[in-house]
C-alpha cells in the first residue's frame, strides 16, 4: 500500500476488517474495537462535527490523555478536512488558553471532567462554540451556563441511527479529496528554547514520512504496540498513525503509572519509547539486582553479555551454553518486565547515549534509535534491523536529504519538511532558508551514511576560557548512576562547568538508611554531608573520561524531582535548561562565588 494522506489510513484500517485494531482497559479487563467498530465510530463524530457547522480548514483541538477516542476523534476531523489541535494534559490553563487562541480553535475534544473545568475555565476569552466530552458527564454547577456547547461522546455514538454508521457518499467523496497539501495538524512544540510555537503540517508531510519510517523492520498484522506515549506529541502520533497503517493492534495506556502493569497484561510485540522511560527500566534492573549472590550472578551475566554484544548488535541470537544461562537467569527477567514478547524496540524523542545503548545490547536488547523533530513530522534517520550502528540515529530516510553547515548544524530537505509556523512569518523565516529546514542540532554523517546528533546547537555550553562543552553526553552518562534521576550540566560563560543534580530519590533514601543517616525531609537528605560525597564521586567517575576542559568541578543536589509539572521538564521529559537555571539561580551563582574565594592566594 502507499499513502499520499492521512485518510488513506482510514481506509486502509477500516478496509482491513480487524477484529482488534484497537483494545483499552475498563473495569479491570482489555476490551477490543474492531476495525468495523472503529469506521462507524469515526463516521459519527465526523457527522457530528459537521453538523456542528465545523468545515474545512476549521482548527479543532484535542486534550486528552492516549484512549481510542483520541485517535477516533482525530481522525474524524481529519476526514472533513479539519485541522487538529492537540494539546498536552499537563499544560496549565493559562497554557492552554493561548494555544486554543493562537489556532483560533472553534471546537475541542476532552477526555474527562477535570480536563471539562480547566477548558471552562477561561472558555468566554476563546472562539470555542462546541466542546466534545469523551466521558459521561452530568453538566451541574458551574457548567451550566456552557451546557449548550457541550455533548459527550457517547450521545454522539451509542444512539441506533443506522443513517450515521458510514459517512455517506458526500462526506467519503470530501474526505477521499482531501490532498497532500492540505493542513492536517498545528503542533505546539514543548518550548525548551522559548515560547511554544504551533509547526504547520500537512497530509502529506506525515503521510510522506509514515511511507518511509518503517522500511526495513517486520512491522505486520497480528502484532501489538502499547500506546502510551502522549498523543499531543509527534512522535507518538506518527508512531499510532503507523501501527494503523501496518495492522498493529494498538493498545492505549492512558497515563504512565499504568505503564507496568499494562505491559505484562497487555505483552506488546512492539516497544516504543523516550530514553527517559529506558532509562527507568535500567535502573529497575539495576536496584532489583542488589545484595549478594544476586549481584554477583548479575555482574557475571553482563560479562557474558559484554562478549557476545557483536552479535546482539548485528541482530544475532548467541549461541554459546554461558549465554543461554545467563539468559536465562538474568536477561529474560528484564525482557519480562516489558511482557516478555517485545522483538522490535524503538528509541525516540531525544538522545538515548551510547552508554545507555550498550547496557542494553549487552543483556540481549538491540534499540533501534531514531532522530527528528516536529517540523519534520519527525523522523528524519533511524537505525533498522538492517542497517544498524550503535551511536548513531542511523541512515537518512531515502526521500529526505541532510547536509551539515558549516557550523555543525544538521539541514533537512524533503517532503516531511513542515511549512512553517502558524501565525509567526519571522521565526519561519528563520528556520527554513531555501527549502532547508534548520534543525538547531549539531551533528555528523559519516562515510557511510549513519548520522550521529551531538547536541543542541543553542545548549552548548562555551566557558569563559572559550571552550565548547557539550551537555547531552555527560548528562546521558550520569543518569545511568542509579543514584542519578536528572543532571543538568551548567557553566555557560563561567570559568568552568558544573552539575546540577535531581536524585533518584527512592535509591538515595534507602542508601541513607543503610548507611544510619537520619533525616525528617528531603532538603535535610541532600544537605548531609555524606551525601554530597556520594554525588562527589558520581561525578569524579565520569569526569574519568572526560577532556581538562569538560571535568565537572562542583555538583549541586537538590531537594526537588524535576518533572513536566514543576516546569522544569517538558511534557516529553526534555530538559528546559533556561528554567532550571533560573530556578536555581541563587546556588548557581553562590557556588561559582565560592569557587572564586577557594582561589584566591
Amino acid at each position: 500500500m502507499s499513502i499520499a494522506t492521512l485518510n488513506d489510513i482510514f481506509f486502509a484500517a477500516v478496509e482491513r476488517n480487524l477484529d482488534r485494531m484497537m483494545l483499552y482497559h475498563e473495569n479491570g479487563k482489555w476490551q477490543p474495537i474492531s476495525s468495523h467498530e472503529f469506521g462507524r465510530r469515526v463516521a459519527r463524530i465526523a457527522h457530528a462535527l459537521r453538523e456542528s457547522g465545523i468545515r474545512q480548514g476549521d482548527r479543532v483541538a484535542i486534550l486528552s490523555e492516549n484512549r481510542p477516542e483520541w485517535s477516533m476523534a482525530d481522525m474524524a476531523s481529519l476526514l472533513l478536512g479539519v485541522v487538529t489541535v492537540p494539546l498536552y494534559t499537563t499544560l496549565t490553563a493559562e497554557q492552554t488558553g493561548f494555544a486554543l487562541r493562537d489556532a483560533g480553535c472553534r471546537a475541542i475534544f476532552v477526555s474527562s471532567d477535570a480536563q471539562l473545568h480547566k477548558i471552562v475555565s477561561f472558555l468566554p476569552q476563546t472562539q470555542l462554540e462546541r466542546i466534545f466530552v469523551m466521558d459521561a458527564l452530568a453538566f451541574v454547577g458551574d457548567l451550566v451556563p456552557f451546557a449548550s456547547r457541550c455533548a459527550t461522546l457517547g450521545q454522539i455514538i451509542l444512539p441506533e441511527n443506522a443513517s450515521h454508521d458510514c459517512l455517506g457518499p458526500e462526506l467519503e467523496a470530501r474526505a477521499r479529496a482531501i490532498g497532500p497539501d492540505d493542513l492536517a495538524t498545528i503542533v505546539y512544540t514543548s518550548g525548551t528554547t522559548g515560547t511554544s510555537k504551533g509547526a504547520m503540517l500537512t497530509h502529506g508531510n506525515i503521510a510522506s514520512n509514515i511511507s518511509y519510517s518503517l522500511q526495513g523492520f517486520e512491522i505486520h498484522p497480528g502484532e501489538i504496540s502499547l500506546s502510551f506515549l502522549p498523543l499531543c506529541h509527534i512522535t507518538a502520533r506518527h508512531v499510532d498513525f503507523s501501527m494503523i497503517y501496518h495492522g498493529v493492534t494498538l493498545a492505549y495506556c492512558a497515563f504512565m503509572d499504568r505503564l507496568p502493569a499494562s505491559l505484562l497484561e497487555v505483552r506488546p510485540t512492539v516497544f516504543v519509547a523516550v530514553p527517559r522511560v529506558y532509562e527507568k527500566i535500567y535502573a529497575q534492573a539495576e536496584q532489583k539486582a542488589k545484595g549478594f549472590p544476586k549481584r554477583a550472578i548479575f555482574d557475571w551475566a553482563l560479562k557474558v553479555g559484554e562478549r557476545c554484544k557483536p552479535e546482539i548488535l548485528a541482530g544475532k541470537t548467541p549461541t554459546s551454553f554461558s549465554w543461554k544461562l545467563a539468559n536465562k537467569l538474568v536477561f529474560s527477567k528484564i525482557r519480562q518486565g516489558v511482557g516478555g514478547r517485545v522483538s522490535t524496540f524503538i528509541s525516540g524523542g531525544a538522545p538515548l547515549g551510547r552508554e545507555l545503548a550498550e547496557w542494553y545490547a549487552t543483556v540481549g536488547i538491540r534499540i533501534h534509535e531514531g532522530y527528528g523533530l516536529t517540523e519534520t513530522s519527525p523522523v528524519i534517520g533511524v537505525n533498522t534491523p538492517i542497517n544498524h550502528r550503535i551511536g548513531t540515529v542511523g541512515k537518512i530516510l531515502p526521500n529526505i536529504e541532510v547536509r551539515i553547515a558549516e557550523d555543525g548544524e544538521i539541514l533537512v530537505r524533503g517532503p516531511s519538511v513542515f511549512k512553517g509556523y502558524w501565525n509567526r512569518p519571522e521565526e519561519t523565516k528563520a528556520a527554513l532558508e531555501n527549502g532547508w529546514f534548520k534543525t538547531g542540532d549539531i551533528g555528523q554523517v559519516d562515510a557511510n551514511g549513519y548520522l550521529s546528533v551531538t547536541d543542541r546547537k543553542k545548549e552548548l555550553i562555551k566557558t569563559s576560557g572559550g571552550k565548547f562543552i557539550a551537555p547531552q553526553p555527560l548528562e546521558n552518562a550520569l543518569k545511568l548512576n542509579a543514584y542519578v534521576g536528572v543532571a543538568a550540566i551548567i557553566g555557560d560563560k563561567r570559568k568552568f562547568a558544573a552539575v546540577v543534580v535531581s536524585p533518584n530519590f527512592t535509591r538515595l533514601e534507602d542508601w541513607a538508611r543503610e548507611n544510619g543517616i537520619a533525616f525528617s525531609s528531603r532538603a535535610e537528605l541532600v544537605a548531609h554531608p555524606k551525601v554530597q560525597a556520594l554525588y562527589d564521586e558520581v561525578v569524579q567517575d565520569v569526569n574519568q573520561n572526560l577532556a581538562r576542559f569538560e571535568k565537572l568541578k562542583r555538583v549541586i543536589v537538590v531537594a526537588d524531582e524535576f518533572s513536566a509539572e514543576n516546569g522544569i521538564l517538558t511534557p516529553t521529559l526534555k530538559l528546559r535548561r533556561r528554567v532550571l537555571e533560573e530556578r536555581y539561580r541563587k546556588q548557581i551563582d553562590d557556588l561559582y562565588a565560592q569557587a572564586e574565594i577557594a582561589t584566591v592566594p
